[in-house]
């Protein structure tokens, strides 16, 4: 079996930065704002729809609500992927990452000092809206930059495995949200429900300090110097196409890349969220009355599985190919995604833990290499643009609305789990598709490359047909 073709960063720059720091500073910063990201998801499945929303709503309205207040901050993610991979592309990978984290930590540690309904009516959804937009522009550019950044520093052959860094903050983050939940919980339901939910949202301020910390001391990426070089010597020699947006050109160069990509991280996104956020507010609801702790303690417990396995699956994949494995894993979401909401029936909290674990492992072949499958299919100069494009638009569509999709569809066929599972079996096996045309699409691109010559150093990674 021939690994796919590697991403390609390049030469250590000139000030020597190592792959692992550059791996770290992604990780952290990552790690921090999907912490903000999966606390809001958490608190909008089990408290929001209690605290922000009129008591004397529908409970399936107040539900619907609630989730709506967690989709609205992926309508602007697309606009964070093109305003930050602008800055990315154009100004530097590093800069972009700064204001990213930020921005997260700015308005997650807003939405922990909120008043309630009860205090300020209609008021309090609507600055929690206004909140939750802003987050959705930051995480927009976050995970572009991150991914960039980690890659185009990683030693040869080793793209996969190094791009798992980034990938890893989200398994980091859920973590760090499901247990801060977790314990919080432990005070008991009525100081949960008054105070408890805010401790996870004012402590993300500390955690925003420690990966500022980080990132400042971070480095440029040696490809992000080499585009600068060559853009500094077209502008001299009065070139036009430096003048043109990246937006502009990965949408007239690279549009199937985007669409593609779209579609092939579909469960990566919106089924994530399904067998997170929807799993909780449908097991904790009136029908199975299970328990948060019990939930929120396996959603733990497949986070921590989730960041053990993602790196071993990522150095599988720098060996046997990025997309086999990803193929792979959404081939076992097919397989488990009926079991994980039948369980849920039986009470058992083995069986429904140990199906979250399975359903995690499978899931966790996606996060890493999916990574380095799509940084093939863009050209260097507007990299960041292009996969934060692909990545934020199929989170504006997928992960903003499969919630609120599978809410809907056990809704209407009354209360039953097995709308929500097929959706999920129908959006992986369209990703395995697309999977396997967007690394098609990469080796096109790289051979395109290849015959117009070399646009920036030649890669560090293990000798394939051609470096991108």
């Amino acid at each position: 079996m021939s690994p796919s073709p590697s991403p390609s960063p390049s030469p250590r720059s000139t000030t020597g930065q190592s792959p692992y720091r550059a791996a770290v500073a992604a990780l952290a910063g990552t790690s921090i704002e999907w912490y903000d990201f999966y606390a809001f998801a958490t608190a909008a499945a089990i408290v929001f729809n209690d605290v922000f929303f009129p008591p004397d709503m529908s409970p399936y309205l107040r539900t619907l609500s609630a989730f709506a207040t967690f989709a609205v901050g992926f309508l602007l993610r697309p606009l964070g992927g093109i305003v930050f991979g602008h800055i990315g592309d154009r100004v530097g990978r590093k800069k972009t990452l700064v204001i990213t984290l930020v921005m997260m930590g700015v308005a997650s540690f807003a939405i922990g000092l909120l008043p309630t309904y009860a205090q300020v009516g209609a008021l309090a959804p609507i600055l929690l809206i206004v909140l939750r937009l802003v987050q959705g522009v930051a995480i927009g550019g976050e995970w572009g930059g991150a991914v960039l950044i980690a890659v185009e520093n990683a030693p040869r052959g080793k793209a996969a495995f190094f791009g798992s860094f980034a990938q890893l903050g989200s398994s980091v983050g859920a973590l760090l949200s499901t247990g801060a939940f977790s314990l919080m919980n432990l005070f008991g339901h009525d100081a949960f429900m008054s105070w408890g939910w805010r401790v996870p949202f004012l402590a993300s301020a500390v955690l925003v300090i420690v990966g500022l910390v980080v990132r400042v001391k971070l480095e440029e990426s040696p490809v992000m110097e080499e585009v600068r070089r060559e853009q500094q010597a077209k502008q001299a020699d009065g070139g036009e196409e430096e003048t043109k947006l990246p937006v502009v050109e990965v949408f007239q160069k690279a549009w199937r890349t985007v669409l593609i990509g779209v579609f092939a991280l579909a469960t990566a996104t919106g089924g994530y969220y399904v067998v997170t956020s929807f799993l909780l507010s449908y097991g904790t609801g009136d029908d199975l009355r299970l328990s948060e702790s019990m939930l929120l303690n396996g959603l733990t417990l497949a986070a921590f599985l989730e960041l053990l396995v993602t790196p071993w699956l990522s150095w599988l994949a720098d060996r046997v190919g990025s997309h086999k494995v990803v193929i792979a894993g959404l081939g076992g979401v097919v397989v488990l995604s009926l079991p994980q909401f039948m369980v849920l029936g039986t009470g058992s909290v083995l069986l429904i833990w140990l199906m979250m674990l399975a359903m995690r492992l499978v899931m966790s072949a996606l996060y890493g290499p999916i990574a380095s499958i799509l940084v093939e299919g863009f050209a260097p100069h507007v990299r960041y643009t292009g996969i934060s494009l692909s990545y934020q638009i199929c989170n504006m569509i997928f992960g903003g609305l499969a919630p609120l999709a599978a809410v809907s569809l056990a809704a209407a066929a009354g209360g039953h789990y097995w709308p929500p599972a097929v959706m999920l079996m129908a959006i992986s096996a369209i990703g395995i598709v697309c999977t396997a045309r967007l690394h098609r699409l990469g080796k096109a691109q790289t051979q395109a490359q290849a015959s117009d010559g070399p646009t920036e150093p030649p890669m560090t990674h293990k000798p394939v047909p051609t470096a991108l």
